[in-house]
Order: structure tokens, then C-alpha cells, then sequence
């Protein structure tokens, strides 16, 4: 006998739940992003350039900051997976764009990056697209599931 679908009909308690989880979720997605990068940043710019050999590469992954950023984009690509796993692509995607902005922050003021007014501008745009993203629903399908 061949499987059935059934709806599922969500409460508003449940849709404030989501709305909860998804935002702590895209919070978490967001720092671990500006985190890992500024990090795995600063750490390659004190090692410096480590040449095409593979080897070097895989020291350089010793080093404190180096390795300090790797951990974090693996805990973002943990909670980018997660995320996604109940929130619709076209949400997370430009939700989680404000780690654009906020990495252009961090370059600024962490790792003295001069930021120019072209990038400040198209910073601002993201911004406003974010924005505007973030006032929808984090999921517009229907689940549905087998009886």
C-alpha cells in the first residue's frame, strides 16, 4: 500500500517557535562566519605567504589563530547546515548576508583594513536587502510528512 501525506498544521505557538530558533540560528551562523574569517585572517597574515606546498599549508593550520579559525567556520558550517535544515534557502541566504557587513567591520577595526566608500556603499545596500528579507517568513512551503 503505497504511502500517504499528511499536512501539517502549525499553531502560532509553533511559528513563534520557529521564528525563535531561526533567529537564534542565523545569529549563530552570522558570528561564527565574521569570527572564523577574521581569525583564519590574522593568522595567515602573521604566518605570510606559505608557498604551493601542501605541507605548509598544513602547518600553518598549527597556528593559534589559524587553527582558532578553522574551529569556528567548522561551527558555522554545522549551524548553516542546521539552519537550512528548516529554513527556506532564499531566507538564510541573504538574512545571513549581514556577516558581509559585519566582516567589513572587523577589517576595519580589528585587522586595520582600509575600507573604501564603493564598500561602504554596497555595504549599505546589503544592509537595506537584509532588511527587507528579514520582515518575511523564514519558511513558505508546506510541510508535508507520511502517516
Amino acid at each position: 500500500m503505497p504511502a500517504t501525506s499528511a499536512i501539517q498544521f502549525h499553531t502560532p505557538r509553533d511559528n513563534e517557535a520557529l521564528k525563535a530558533k531561526t533567529r537564534l540560528f542565523a545569529v549563530i551562523v552570522v558570528l561564527t562566519n565574521v569570527a572564523g574569517n577574521a581569525a583564519l585572517t590574522k593568522g595567515m597574515q602573521q604566518i605570510g605567504d606559505p608557498g604551493n606546498s601542501p605541507l605548509s599549508l598544513v602547518r600553518a593550520l598549527f597556528h593559534p589563530w589559524v587553527a582558532a579559525g578553522v574551529a569556528l567556520l567548522i561551527g558555522w558550517t554545522a549551524s548553516h547546515m542546521a539552519l537550512l535544515s528548516w529554513a527556506d534557502l532564499s531566507y538564510v541566504l541573504p538574512v545571513t548576508s549581514i556577516a558581509y557587513v559585519l566582516t567589513a567591520l572587523a577589517g576595519r577595526l580589528f585587522l586595520n583594513e582600509t575600507v573604501s566608500l564603493k564598500r561602504w556603499a554596497g555595504i549599505l545596500l546589503v544592509t537595506a536587502g537584509v532588511t527587507l528579507v528579514g520582515l518575511a517568513s523564514p519558511a513558505s512551503t508546506v510541510k508535508e510528512s507520511p502517516r
